[in-house]
């Protein structure tokens, strides 16, 4: 999801799994398990709370449980209302209409009412979304009528935004062009509401991590927080929809994967992540057999990515100017990015996680996940698949659960040529790429160890050398998760990067590479175009590997605007031109994990888009858990439902 909300740190399993388990029955050993409580472990504290701004999903998983938007989704994945009770869209498709429930409480964490939710709160919360600089404005900067030229300084009148309270339950948006997508918008925190009283009273103070940090109206209020700790959220009394608000959540810290496990079993946990490949799961298969669940792969992606252009060498093997000089001409050769990705045992890399049993799944060899929209009928994948065969994956598939790209003869190959090509520069061999691994995680570390092994041993340790780079968890995530810029970008390559979709259409998977305005330019080494303030070495790297190319891929596809079919072919094209680069490195999803669960089955927001998928409005847990026959039937009639409902939904 979002902006950077969407660039999950890789360690955040709790995100991407808490609501892929379902179903229930028996299993051992269980003690006083709270059916009013979901409870599991967090691995990285929230650090604001200002919903409106924030996009890093330890915040959002947060705040999506303390706030509503006009639209949520349901446990099948569609689009009702939530504050707005109905809406309308113009002949024209660019003005949209939303028409709010009344009576809906602002509330502190006390329970104390603030006066309830006006359409003008609509008008504030974005307002101060641009003043506070949010990191999720670019989702709807260039939709909304008139915000661009506001949000970059060319008008100072807010009044010229498309953003109007028509009265005080009827807030109205106007776009610059149609977008048959713009609902699937709305459930980000860009587009919530702000209590204006309460903003100017906290002032500088609005959206700090504290239970009295911002007001409340959603289904949660939070209860407790403690660093490192324990976050625990009570549900609001208040809530406008309190019948389907069944649970409290806690969450505590925990690093060792085994004791997930042992803590499910003991009633602690709602549910728990188990790893084939650990000491540990003999364990589970003995106690719990058929209850082992396998998630479904969800609509995130997490990559490899090269790091165009280097500008810190905070941690590094690199002992000359020369070998970062070679490094940098390495990776900003084609043929040597693609030997690197054939070289790749993506399985391997996978199994240290799933194991053996488990290694092909939830792997993932597009940025658009081949069934995220259809076109004609036939998966986004099959178009993608076709524009590839004039590429050097001609003969590679590419769809879901299986390693396409693991071809050691093709690497090779490609590597003779970028040898040839980098010899005439001047290159000298080995060529060092530094790896940041998080030292206190083991599966990431063992994950780190199998890409070094597959690289070296195919392409020749003569030839390509891996430096893991093991760091401190602070210096991890400030090389990686929580650089913001491509300076501050500190490797070579990295499987620090991942992304949740916006917005259902796949420009929000392709647009953030944009090298003109792309939100996740960083995770590359590079910033945009529009803001790099003319960087020679930013656009020098862009120049090198033509990516501006792709922006006019990009381009052409963003102008067909209500052809939803020509839409999708033309991003299918720039997706190809990003594959075949070797820039991004597709690798796995969430989900397609094995779990142990309490889960109520199909309970839980499905949210193949924007935020709603750490929300738990909608979700049930059962004292018992879940066996395999359970889960098989309940998600066999959740995909018959999901299938009636795409072919009643309409467009918007």
């Amino acid at each position: 999801m979002g902006a950077k909300k969407g660039w999950l740190a890789a360690t955040f399993f709790a995100g991407t799994l808490l609501l892929a388990g379902c179903g229930s029955s028996k299993a051992s050993n269980q003690k006083q398990v709270k059916t009013d409580h979901f409870n599991y472990v967090y691995v990285q504290d929230p650090d604001n709370f200002d919903y409106t701004v924030l996009a890093k999903q330890n915040n959002t998983d947060v705040v999506s449980n303390f706030e509503d938007g006009l639209l949520e989704r349901n446990p099948y994945g569609q689009l009702t209302g939530d504050l707005a009770k109905s809406w309308s869209v113009s002949k024209d498709g660019k003005t949209y209409t939303y028409h709010l429930r009344s009576g809906v409480k602002w509330v502190d964490s006390e329970g104390n009412t603030h006066g309830t939710v006006k359409a003008q709160d609509f008008v504030t919360g974005l307002k101060h979304a641009v003043a506070a600089k949010s990191e999720q404005l670019y989702v709807v900067q260039n939709s909304i009528k008139g915000l661009n030229a506001y949000a970059t300084g060319k008008t100072k009148d807010f009044s010229t935004v498309g953003v109007k309270a028509l009265n005080a339950t009827t807030v109205q948006y106007r776009l610059n062009k149609p977008e048959t997508y713009w609902n699937s918008k709305l459930t980000y925190g860009v587009m919530y509401p702000i209590n204006a009283q309460f903003l100017k009273q906290k002032g500088a103070d609005f959206g700090k991590v504290t239970a009295d940090g911002i007001l409340y109206n959603g289904p949660y209020v939070l209860a407790n927080f403690t660093s490192k700790s324990v976050l625990k959220y009570k549900a609001n009394p208040g809530y406008w929809d309190k019948s389907h608000v069944y649970l409290k959540a806690v969450f505590d810290d925990g690093s060792n994967p085994d004791g997930l496990y042992k803590s499910f079993e003991k009633g602690n946990y709602t549910y728990a992540r188990v790893y084939p490949g650990s000491a540990g799961y003999k364990t589970v298969l003995k106690q719990n057999k058929n209850n082992v669940l396998w998630t479904s792969q969800d609509s995130s992606v997490y990559n490899f990515t090269f790091n165009l252009n280097r500008q810190s060498y905070n941690d590094t093997a690199k002992k000359t100017d020369q070998q970062k000089a070679d490094t940098r001409k390495a990776i900003l050769n084609q043929n040597f990015r693609l030997a690197v990705q054939f070289a790749f045992n993506k399985a391997d890399y996978n199994a240290q996680v799933n194991g053996k049993i488990g290694a092909n799944k939830g792997l993932r060899n597009e940025l658009t996940p081949p069934s995220f929209v259809s076109i004609g009928g036939k998966d986004y994948g099959t178009q993608l698949q076709e524009d590839m065969q004039n590429t050097g994956f001609s003969d590679i598939k590419l769809a879901d659960g299986q390693d396409g790209t693991y071809q050691p003869t093709k690497a090779k190959q490609y590597f003779v040529k970028a040898k040839a090509e980098l010899k005439d520069q001047g290159v000298s061999g080995p060529i060092h790429l530094d790896l940041p691994v998080d030292e206190k995680s083991s599966l990431l570390l063992n994950q780190a160890k199998s890409f070094k092994k597959s690289v070296e041993s195919t392409l020749g340790k003569q030839n390509v050398i891996i430096d893991l780079q093991l760091l401190s968890d602070d210096k991890y995530n400030a090389a990686t998760f929580n650089a913001t810029t491509g300076k501050t970008s500190d490797f070579d390559i990295s499987n620090g990067s991942g992304w949740t979709p916006d917005y259902d259409d796949p420009s929000t998977y392709l647009e953030i590479y944009n090298p003109v305005s792309g939100a996740n330019l960083h995770t590359l080494g590079l910033d945009p175009t529009a803001t790099a303030g003319g960087s020679a070495s930013n656009a020098a790297a862009i120049k090198a590997v033509d990516f501006d190319q792709y922006s006019k891929l990009l381009a052409k596809a963003e102008a067909i605007n209500t052809d939803t079919a020509a839409r999708y072919k033309a991003f299918a094209k720039a997706e190809a031109w990003l594959l075949n680069s070797g820039i991004v490195i597709p690798t796995n999803s969430g989900g397609a994990g094995a779990i142990v669960s309490r889960i109520e089955p199909l309970s839980g927001p499905y949210a193949p888009s924007g935020l709603g998928a750490g929300r738990y409005k909608f979700l049930k847990v059962r004292e018992n858990a879940v066996t395999t026959s359970e889960a098989k039937k309940a998600r066999a009639e959740w995909l018959a439902k999901r299938k009636q409902i795409a072919e009643d939904m309409p467009t918007n």
